[in-house]
């Protein structure tokens, strides 16, 4: 008799991951080894440096996760791994050893696109409404991309992608500005902290129109725009020094909370600050709410590293009531890379006997629908 049980793994980027989650939804264990620390002193992630810790990684975090799970591996229904998009050695670490263990235990091996993980994030802990399309928003360091998703009758979701970012994702561009400003890595936490204490109005950041040769795509983002502004601005106004003497200071204290930064920055900082969040969190929301109304979606489902960010959440809410939407976004501890997610969205797929076949590898560019 199946057991429910699938064993999420993932590795597309610099978080070695593994969970068990029965029957889509319950999480009964979910274990991941971050790689943070590691990539910091270089402001991003050295794709090699992540394979290499993902190897070291991969065995024990596996082992964690059954054992928290109170699992043995014969009781698992099947596999779920990453197969794409991501860091092709990355992704190879947690293929292969997938691969091994669904050979080794004859269990289903199930692919799994890291994108749709990322919704399953949402979808495992809240039910969408029904009288309508479902509008997905992922939105992270690597991605910034909108999905109208569609419940087929085998229960497995297919997706059109009708929005993506054009340039930088929007988490790259908090990571580049935190860098700009003297602030840690990954950018989104410090600068979440840091914006309640300035003010968003103080400067005026404007998308401008995105020339985009697919027309299907009419709710693009652009972010390398924004990046360069706050460059210029801190060329304009001199803040090189203020700058430079904070990296200094904080490379002295390295775990100081991100909030506790507010006393390193003058007030113009901090006011750039807001006003960065302010404006990418309006454009992140005008073009989603927009594409609902377009495709009258009525329920929108955010994830993704930055769908973490507290602006984010309170605006998305207080905007979509307005209009009588519903939005959801995952826990705290599923908005970011994680292999519950990855489980989740394996179990329609088992159902469905939706299973990978042997010439599966790694996909870094994999998309995601048409």
């Amino acid at each position: 008799m199946p057991s429910g049980l699938i064993l999420g793994i993932e590795s597309s980027c610099d978080e070695t991951a593994a969970s068990v989650v029965k029957n889509g939804t319950q999480v009964l264990s979910n274990v991941v080894a971050s790689q943070i620390a590691l990539h910091a002193a270089y402001g991003g992630v050295v794709p090699e440096l992540a394979s290499r810790e993902h190897l070291r990684n991969i065995v024990p975090v596996v082992r964690s996760a059954i054992a928290e799970a109170g699992i043995v591996f014969s009781d698992l229904d099947a596999i779920a791994v990453t197969e794409g998009p991501g860091l092709p050695g990355a992704l190879l670490v947690g293929i292969l050893y997938a691969k091994s263990l669904s050979f080794g235990l004859d269990k289903p091996l199930i692919a799994i696109n890291h994108l749709e993980g990322h919704i399953h994030a949402v979808l495992m802990q809240s039910a969408p409404r029904t009288d309508g399309p479902l509008l997905a928003l992922v939105v992270s360091g690597g991605h910034t991309h909108l999905y109208l998703a569609t419940l087929t009758p085998s229960n497995t979701w297919t997706y059109r992608n009708v929005g993506k970012t054009v340039d930088d994702a929007a988490g790259e561009a908090y990571d580049k500005v935190a860098k700009l400003l003297g602030l840690g890595y990954p950018g989104g936490p410090w600068i979440d902290a840091l914006a309640p204490f300035g003010n968003p109005a103080a400067i005026s950041f404007r998308f401008g129109p995105i020339d985009t040769k697919e027309k299907d795509l009419r709710f693009n983002f652009s972010f390398s725009g924004i990046k360069t502004a706050v460059l210029r601005y801190i060329q304009a106004h001199a803040m090189q020094p203020e700058i430079e003497a904070r990296r200094s200071a904080l490379a002295l204290t390295p775990d100081l909370p991100p909030k506790d930064a507010a006393a390193l920055c003058n007030q113009q900082t901090l006011d750039l600050i807001a006003s960065f969040q302010a404006s990418v969190v309006g454009v992140l929301i005008r073009q989603t709410l927009a594409a609902a109304e377009a495709f009258g979606a009525k329920s929108i489902v955010v994830s993704g590293g930055v769908a973490a960010n507290r602006e984010l959440r309170e605006r998305f809410h207080k905007e979509s009531e307005s209009r009588g939407l519903s939005v959801a976004f995952p826990s705290l501890a599923l908005s970011t890379d994680n292999a519950a997610m990855i489980a989740a969205a394996a179990w329609p797929r088992l159902l469905a006997n939706e299973v990978a076949p042997e010439s599966m590898s790694a996909m870094p560019q994999l998309r995601l629908g048409a």
